[in-house]
């Protein structure tokens, strides 16, 4: 038996498994309108009669899931029984039945055969075809069987013979949205993914982003299935399958993998796609995914079609650079070509201007005119005047311009934020989880330095970050009071890193957001320990999180002696 024979027989068995088990469910309306109204891609039905030809593809497919839902419920409440007895007799002949004609007979009693024993006819075929019992040649043209297809709610192609091979049967077919998001139940829907062409599995993810429904069994079905294909996806694919992974936070590290290395093998012959490019830099920055090889090619095709790039492909590529904290090799190239190709005109409101500007001053990209066109007194009041008031994130993106251009940025001569300005007034606060481990390293530097003299904890570092613990120690590493500076004592800042401060991928690293807060305490004469949350677990016991920080503060007091 070919392989596509074998690929039909499963694609017969696992659809009708899982019509059984919507059966069973009784797919709820909600799910059976929303089928309803997506687009159906399978080929038309054969002209059996005109009103049937007429019928369009998808009021098929609604109409298999509406009579799904209704099979049980629409049943008269009390049937006759003649009717009972009919409804016996033909459970029993299909039970009985030994062969495929057997099977097909019950088509011959009129024209009020259920869909109950017409799904159930199905399923015996799938099954009998799935361990070679029969052969699928033997009944997908038979007119019965089409008949049956027909009042499934399924189209039936008009030739499915041999020089049609490269194609599912289409009366079983699954490669539409309908099929997989229109299932009710999670489990179900991830049972016929395997079912579908690749095309359609990345149109199911991006469905699901789309809907923002974040169902896992069905999100893991599809990047296992995705993940395991030897098929190349193109651009446009990439980018809705990274897309939907950062929309719905699911970074399947296999199948991130897979598409990545697509991404770079589709890069060389994009001339045209721009906005795939564009597309795939966003997702990337929002799954923090750190890639050194892909982003390095992503960089140098932008230099080499950095003419028909958009301002916001460009700025995609500026944004993920400064989040992924990544340094390309072509880092002159990228000063000369693609800076000055943005200018604040090219954005149309003034909170996206200070992102790019932002997102330059991360990777030392920013020069002094951009700089000052954000911190002077008239860009505040537009970004005021535009959202109704600066937005802590606003705040923290013109705190770090402000401290770069102090610290960091030698020679500037343009305006700074005013110390007594609605900018440094700005709640600052870890997230939940990153709080726990903080306050788990509190508890441990408390029994080293047990005075609040010695030591100061949440630091609102004016910069546009929270310093987590601050001490000052002597020589021998003795605390001395952190308000006091003493000539030779060590300025020690304690940061904790948790898991969202690091960019995962083949090449992991600390974000860009991070190395510059760390960038700037050293401008100010701090000396830091990191505290890696995959390194100090609050689960440990307090002697030995007490034993992991004095390791950390003395080896920094060594160093700088």
């Amino acid at each position: 038996m070919s392989l596509i024979r074998i690929g039909k027989m499963l694609v017969l068995q696992k659809l009708s498994r899982g019509l059984t088990l919507t059966l069973l469910r009784r797919t709820s309306s909600s799910a059976v309108t929303s089928a309803a109204k997506l687009p159906a891609d399978s080929p038309d039905a054969p002209k059996q009669n005109e009103s049937d030809s007429k019928k369009p593809r998808s009021s098929l497919v609604a109409a298999a899931f509406q009579s799904l839902k209704t099979d049980d419920s629409a049943a008269p409440e009390a049937a006759s029984p003649t009717q009972g007895a009919s409804h016996s007799s033909l459970d029993e002949k299909i039970m009985n039945a030994k062969t495929v004609n057997g099977l097909l007979a019950i088509t011959d009693i009129g024209a009020n055969i259920s869909r109950k024993h017409a799904l159930k006819v199905v399923s015996i075929l799938a099954e009998w075809s799935s361990i070679n019992r029969v052969k699928l040649s033997e009944f997908e043209n038979d007119a019965r069987f089409i008949k049956l297809c027909r009042l499934l709610g399924r189209a039936v192609p008009k030739n499915s013979n041999g020089n049609n091979q490269g194609k599912s049967v289409a009366g079983f077919r699954t490669d539409d949205l309908n099929t997989v998001l229109g299932i009710a139940g999670d489990d179900e829907a991830a049972k016929l993914v395997a079912s579908i062409s690749i095309t359609q599995m990345v149109k199911v993810m991006a469905a699901l982003a789309q809907r923002k429904r974040r169902s896992t069994p069905l999100l893991r079905s599809l990047a296992f299935n995705i993940s395991s294909s030897s098929e190349v996806l193109d651009l446009k694919q990439c980018s809705d399958v990274l897309y939907a992974m950062a929309s719905l936070n699911f970074p399947d590290p296999v199948l991130t993998a897979k598409v990545t290395a697509d991404v770079q093998a589709g890069l060389p012959s994009n001339t045209d796609k721009p906005a795939a490019v564009g597309s795939i830099l966003t997702s990337l920055g929002m799954l923090k995914y750190r890639d050194l090889d892909l982003l390095e090619s992503l960089v140098n095709w932008t230099l080499k079609n950095h003419e028909i790039c958009r301002p916001q492909d460009l700025n995609a590529l500026f944004l993920t650079m400064a989040t992924l904290n990544f340094k390309s090799t072509s880092i002159n190239e990228i000063k000369s070509k693609l800076v000055p190709a943005l200018t604040a005109d090219d954005y149309g409101r003034s909170s996206d201007w200070l992102g790019h500007v932002w997102s330059l001053t991360l990777q030392g990209l920013s020069d002094e005119n951009r700089i000052a066109s954000v911190l002077k007194d008239e860009f505040i009041e537009k970004l005021e005047s535009e959202k109704g008031g600066l937005t802590p994130t606003m705040k923290m993106k013109l705190l770090n311009i402000n401290a770069s251009a102090k610290h960091l940025l030698g020679g500037y001569k343009g305006p700074f934020l005013k110390e007594d300005g609605p900018v440094f007034s700005v709640p600052m606060a870890h997230n939940k989880s990153k709080q726990i481990i903080v306050n788990g390293m509190l508890d441990a530097l408390k029994s080293l330095l047990s005075s609040s003299t010695y030591v100061k904890t949440l630091v609102d570092s004016k910069m546009g970050f929270l310093i987590d613990a601050e001490c000052l120690l002597d020589a021998k590493c003795n605390p001395l009071p952190v308000d006091k500076n003493q000539p030779g004592a060590v300025r020690v800042a304690i940061m904790v890193v948790d898991f969202h401060d690091i960019c995962q991928g083949t090449h992991r690293s600390i974000s860009g957001v991070t190395h510059l807060s760390f960038d700037l305490l050293e401008k100010c004469g701090y000396k830091i320990i990191s505290v890696p949350y995959n390194e100090f677990s609050t689960s440990e016991k307090l002697l030995k999180r007490v034993q992991y920080l004095e390791g950390k503060l003395k080896r920094v007091v060594k160093d700088k002696n």
